[in-house]
């Protein structure tokens, strides 16, 4: 798992009871996201942590209610699995066939997760989300150096392009075009 590392003795730390917590949860999502390379496990893996992150609860299996009162919750449930929803760079574009179905379809599932967790509440706590990040990177990106911190709000396209050299910094809100290999180092922002 790549790790994230604060040389500076005064960088804000959970307590040792959420350190101890945050690093079991994401030692966890590392060991499955490794274990497990494809779309379909994947994609159950993001929706039950999802279904835990979001609504507080397992998730426990298709809803069977028929009342229209319980379709908006139903929904939000499905759109919990990464095989419903479209993304960006499954998308078409002008001008650009560049994807590679095989190689996205690994790693959709985990830019999902992304997203989500970038969204709730918990992407806004930097300690957590930096190793997050970095720890789903290794799992999306072509490669991710050490001591990199990706900020809320970084978005791509496809991922599997991306290099990430040491000491990389993405700034907040930064969208990176993946159509083809990109490799970045240094400060990086919109």
């Amino acid at each position: 798992m790549a790790e994230v590392m604060h040389n500076k003795p005064n960088a804000p730390k959970p307590t040792p009871e959420g350190e101890a917590t945050f690093r079991r949860w994401l030692a966890h999502l590392d060991e499955e996201f490794t274990r497990h390379t494809g779309c379909d496990r994947r994609s159950e893996i993001v929706r039950d942590e999802l279904h835990m992150l979001l609504l507080g609860k397992p998730h426990g299996g298709r809803s069977t209610t028929t009342l229209e009162t319980d379709l908006p919750l139903d929904v939000r449930k499905e759109n919990f699995d990464p095989r419903n929803v479209s993304l960006a760079g499954e998308m078409p574009s002008r001008g650009c066939d560049s994807l590679d179905p095989d190689r996205f379809a690994a790693v959709k599932p985990l830019i999902w997760f992304w997203l989500q967790f970038d969204r709730s509440p918990l992407g806004l706590n930097l300690w957590l989300g930096f190793r997050f990040r970095a720890m789903l990177g290794s799992h999306i990106f072509a490669s991710i150096g050490k001591d990199v911190y990706i900020y809320p709000g970084v978005t791509f396209l496809r991922g599997y392009n991306i290099t990430l050299a040491d000491n990389t910094r993405l700034e907040p809100n930064t969208y990176i075009d993946d159509r083809y290999p990109v490799r970045l180092t240094g400060n990086v922002s919109q």
